[in-house]
């Protein structure tokens, strides 16, 4: 059964850094589109960050853009997100999300069909 679990969350002051993961297992997802997703109380589900299969195509949300960064290693079947300048508002549940085969651009929630079970991030001083 596939599973995607993610690691590295925790509480960050404002200004600080968080490097998260995702490992897959249970099948490869090399082919597929990675995406990370949060969900702050009371807001709804947001994609963060995505990258195609190959790593030719990402995208970011302009609430995170030149602050995350997204990658992948498809031997390791992993994706990362690299977050830097973190801020209060960045306090969320992350989830770390595989696409639908077939979409080659991932942008919505509907788009993805497997996930992981969430990592906090908190944001505070």
């Amino acid at each position: 059964q596939a599973q995607l679990v993610e690691s590295g969350g925790g509480l960050v002051q404002p200004g600080g850094s968080l490097r998260l993961s995702c490992a897959a297992s249970g099948r490869t997802f090399s082919r597929n589109a990675m995406g990370w997703f949060r969900q702050a109380p009371g807001k709804e589900r947001e994609l963060v960050a995505a990258i195609s299969w190959s790593g030719g195509w990402n995208y970011y949300a302009d609430s995170v853009k030149g602050r995350f960064t997204i990658s992948r290693d498809n031997a390791k079947n992993t994706v990362s997100l690299q977050m830097n300048s973190l801020k209060p508002e960045d306090t969320a549940i992350y989830y770390c999300a595989a696409g639908k085969g077939g979409v080659v651009v991932p942008t919505t929630r509907r788009d993805y069909d497997y996930w992981g079970q969430g990592t906090q991030v908190t944001v505070s001083s």
